[in-house]
């Protein structure tokens, strides 16, 4: 931070049309440097309603297990910029829409970062050793409003800039004029029921996972805990290119949380369907998903039957609907931790949504922030989300960590932005691939109850990779088709 304060960050922007596809978008910011895509893909439209696409950070901040402090740190990074009250409007276009990220920090935090919050064991090996934390600040983006159709071009003038805030929006253009020559490469989608696993490593056998299972109902059944999120880890080779994934999964997998962040030396390949926690005008919310039933494909001839009895089935279980009721209680406790009395509450109740591939039972959760809460505060109250942890929360992630043989890292950890102007999107990471070196890593799992069959448990994490591992094979053996 500077001696005299934070640096003031003056925005300009400019909104404009352009005809060029998201993914094309992608590919070209793609091979910048660290580079960060949010969204691009059409079920952005009925989550946040905004896709971003930045690269070339100004400023980068990491945080490691070998460090000490991480909040700290993190106010003290987060606390270098700020955006000036007066907004620079050269071309007339006026203030970007409500919600848009207009500048900041995009980035993600590890599930481990829960150790900094919670005295917790440390059995888990942390065999891939990433970064717990890592933040990139970017000066200018490009934003794209699905409702409204329109690209904004977004950039910060700071005192210190070498580069005009004309020049840093002609910069953006030109790479929307980019994308329009790019001739680009559309994925198939091949054999998404019968992924080839025969390279396929585990961090787990199917044998120890269910008897993992077991172990976790003899928790529940001893009072420990009422429900434990278990997962096991998948790995597979990866010789591709990590945005061809993204792509892959944008067009065949979209979901309104999916996330692309480029660190360098690995990549981080996100389909979240799930929301971790959004702030915009002092209200913050978070919606977690409980309860999952693969979702056939239309391609079948008998899916219109076949996925209204998958509906209907997760709409009645009992089983998922007193998961998600523990869950939600679980939530508003942590949202009431950091907001205004009596203005916590349950603004959607349980609620069925469909998802290309599955169907996910949701629930939203909202309340008033008090005025002295920090996004440091936000995170200590609220991470990791109770839908990937458990109930109770700190007795669960004990029981995470003392059976899952390896540490999760991003899996289960959130992506998303920090505004300067207090804004914040963050996603529960699920449906998301590691990528380091020449290895992909994928890691899915569910809610383990008393009543839980361990088998149906195992086909359900299978349900949720099939996906994944699908994308990472089409990628691998070059299953694309170029087209203009």
């Amino acid at each position: 931070m500077a001696d005299d304060g934070p640096i003031p960050c003056r925005l300009h922007c400019r909104k404009i049309r352009a005809v060029t596809t998201l993914d094309a978008l992608s590919e070209t910011l793609a091979g910048r440097q660290s580079a960060s895509i949010l969204g691009a893909n059409p079920a952005v439209a009925d989550s946040s309603g905004f896709s971003y696409w930045a690269a070339e950070p100004r400023d980068v901040f990491e945080f490691t297990a070998e460090q000490t402090n991480p909040f700290l740190q993190l106010q003290n990074i987060l606390s270098r910029y700020r955006l000036a009250d007066e907004h620079a409007d050269p071309c007339g276009m006026g203030l970007p829409p409500s919600g848009m990220f207009s500048g900041g920090w995009i980035g993600y935090f590890g599930y481990e970062l829960g150790r900094y919050i919670e005295r917790l064991p440390e059995k888990a090996a942390d065999d891939l050793r990433l970064p717990l934390i890592r933040l990139c600040f970017y000066d200018r983006l490009i934003a794209y409003d699905h409702r409204s159709r329109a690209f904004w071009l977004l950039a910060l003038e700071l005192p210190d800039d070498s580069q005009k805030p004309q020049d840093k929006i002609a910069s953006l253009e030109h790479y929307l004029h980019e994308s329009q020559q790019l001739r680009h490469e559309e994925p198939f989608l091949a054999g998404i029921d019968d992924p080839d696993l025969a390279e396929t490593r585990r961090n787990m056998s199917r044998q120890d996972y269910l008897d993992a299972v077991k172990r976790i109902q003899e928790h529940i059944r001893n009072g420990d805990v009422y429900q434990v999120n278990f997962s096991h880890r998948f790995e597979a080779p990866f010789y591709g290119r990590s945005i061809q994934l993204f792509d892959w999964q944008n067009r065949h997998n979209p979901c309104g949380y999916a996330a692309y962040i480029d660190a360098g030396n690995f990549q981080i390949v996100s389909a979240s369907p799930e929301m971790f926690v959004t702030v915009h005008d002092g209200l913050i919310r978070t919606k977690p998903i409980k309860g999952t039933r693969p979702r056939i494909d239309s391609s079948h001839r008998d899916a219109s039957m076949l996925n209204a009895r998958q509906f209907h089935d997760l709409l009645t279980s009992k089983k998922e609907q007193a998961e998600l009721n523990m869950i939600i209680d679980l939530e508003r406790n942590d949202v009431a931790r950091i907001c205004k009395p009596g203005t916590r509450q349950v603004i959607q109740p349980r609620t069925i949504e469909a998802y290309p591939t599955v169907f996910h039972a949701v629930a939203t959760i909202q309340g008033e922030l008090r005025d002295d809460i920090t996004f440091g505060d936000i995170l200590k109250a609220m991470f990791p989300g109770g839908s990937i942890t458990g109930a109770p929360k700190i007795r669960a992630m004990e029981i995470i960590d003392d059976l899952e043989p390896t540490a999760r890292g991003v899996y289960t950890g959130t992506i998303g932005f920090i505004g300067l102007d207090g804004a914040v999107c963050l996603n529960i990471a699920i449906r998301t691939i590691i990528i380091t070196g020449d290895r992909a890593f994928v890691q899915t799992g569910g809610g383990i109850v008393a009543d839980s069959d361990p088998q149906a448990e195992w086909d359900e994490t299978m349900v949720k990779a099939r996906a994944l591992l699908t994308g990472i094979r089409a990628v691998e053996t070059g299953c694309f088709v170029r087209r203009a």
